[in-house]
């Protein structure tokens, strides 16, 4: 959410404050040439776009110092990704563990979301880390209709489901 607010004088900077949980960031915004002659709604538009993105991203890094260094790549789930791409009337939901907890990911034309977790917003990282393992993959009809689910096949281990990728 993003909130603005003028300062009563007209020769001070606008003031956004971005609110994300329970994290508030203050910015100025430098006014540019020609700042009387615009209404303060364009100014504040203008601005905001580029303030907001520069937060978003901000926030992002710190997000990833806390995650570590292994949450990196992880190749088999883009061979996951790959494979869903041909194969477009298919689904693959994926059980993987990580640290001891079970995940659930779906892969659906190329793209993959985390089903029992947040997913990252980041297109470029995977969304199970390098250290993930996958236990089983079902293969269900797409696109995914979580009330009506059809499997074609069910519990694929990863090496049984690997062959079956270097095999095509």
């Amino acid at each position: 959410m993003l909130v603005h607010a003028a300062l009563p004088s007209v020769h001070h900077p606008w003031l956004l404050l971005l609110l994300n949980h329970n994290h508030v960031t203050a910015q100025k915004v430098v006014p540019m040439a020609g700042f009387r002659h615009q209404r303060p709604s364009e100014v504040h538009r203008r601005r905001a776009e580029c303030v907001s993105w520069n937060a978003r991203r901000r926030i992002r890094y710190e997000d990833d110092e806390m995650e570590g260094e292994d949450y990196g790549h992880n190749s088999e789930i883009e061979m996951l990704e790959s494979y869903s791409q041909s194969a477009r009337n298919e689904a693959l939901l994926v059980r993987a563990t990580v640290d001891g907890e079970e995940e659930l990911v779906l892969i659906f034309k190329g793209f993959s979301s985390c089903l029992s977790s947040r997913t990252t917003s980041d297109p470029s990282k995977s969304v199970l880390p390098a250290k993930a393992v996958i236990q089983f993959i079902d293969v269900i009809k797409g696109p995914f209709d979580p009330s009506n689910i059809e499997y074609i096949e069910k519990d694929l281990t990863w090496e049984a489901f690997k062959a079956r990728l270097q095999s095509n």
